[in-house]
């Protein structure tokens, strides 16, 4: 039985080499399908513009796209043009792809659909509220998916972190001083986020329509920036006001989806997926010890 990725960026290439390991042979979808490893049988297509050729015995598929840039016409063309082809090409039933009808299909959305600023908790139950432009577009990519295909699920990603994904650290390492208005932030490490989207997909029982995918740690952000600055050996950051952007300047695309919320993974906890980094503290010393590679 085949895997398919749709959208085997980063992400997407450590579930394809999970999946690998486990004997399945699987079938990345991605712009340029050469730089993707030997254990993966790449398609090389813009699922923006085209329909890919989807293998007659796929079992899984994994739908891991993301826009080439923070803008809505780039959320757009990923989120609901790439996953309207995707879903047409898997009801195409004709002498060549008769009866493909995935076991499972799993879509890795964000927890930024949350527009939630006051610090309080959010689980699958919490009303999706996203800010209008890229993530009410991708809050649509998911009822899309749920229209189409009831039995599917959906992942909601925390911030990731990982291999290559290293942006704080290095902020740290060139001063990153404290805020006086810290928010709370939650994140999941590349891993186990990848091996989250196996679990739910081999798991004997059927998946919830929802999961937030998130460790076990919300905390506020300077709590971080001065674990990691003693994990470096570097003096404690000092404590610096947030200036406020000017009217006539927005905020930033990351700092307009962050928001102020504590997420909840007990739902996805009580699937019996146990957490390699289960807190900031066990991922970021793995990355800083040179444990963590680019892939697995």
């Amino acid at each position: 039985m085949t895997v398919l990725i749709a959208g085997c960026g980063d992400l997407g290439t450590e579930v394809g080499l999970r999946f690998a390991r486990l004997g399945h042979t699987v079938v990345g979808l991605r712009r340029n399908a050469s730089v993707l490893p030997a254990e993966i049988t790449g398609q090389s297509v813009d699922l923006s513009t085209t329909k890919p050729v989807i293998p007659g015995d796929t079992e899984f598929v994994v739908v891991a796209i993301s826009a080439g840039s923070p803008t809505v016409d780039a959320y757009r063309a990923a989120y609901l043009d790439g996953l309207g082809n995707l879903l047409d090409a898997l009801a195409t039933h004709d002498e060549n792809s008769a009866n493909v009808t995935p076991h499972r299909v799993l879509l890795v959305s964000s927890t930024a659909v949350y527009d939630v600023n006051d610090g309080s908790r959010v689980d699958e139950q919490t009303p999706a509220n996203p800010k209008p432009g890229t993530d009410s577009i991708v809050l649509d990519a998911e009822r899309m998916l749920h229209q189409r295909l009831p039995a599917a699920t959906v992942l909601r990603l925390a911030g990731i972190y990982g291999p290559g994904r290293e942006r704080l650290i290095k902020q740290v390492r060139g001063g990153a001083a404290l805020s006086t208005q810290s928010r709370h932030t939650n994140r999941i490490h590349r891993d186990d986020a990848a091996a989250a989207i196996v679990h739910l997909l081999l798991r004997p029982e059927p998946p919830a329509p929802l999961y937030l995918g998130v460790d076990n740690a919300p905390v506020t952000a300077n709590e971080v920036v001065t674990f990691l600055a003693a994990e470096l050996g570097l003096p404690a950051p000092t404590l610096k006001p947030t200036p406020k952007p000017a009217p006539s300047e927005p905020e930033s695309h990351e700092s307009q989806r962050g928001g102020d919320k504590l997420l909840s993974n007990k739902l996805l906890r009580q699937t019996g997926f146990v957490f390699s980094y289960p807190t900031y503290r066990e991922g970021y010393r793995a990355l800083l010890s040179g444990r963590g590679t680019r892939h697995s």
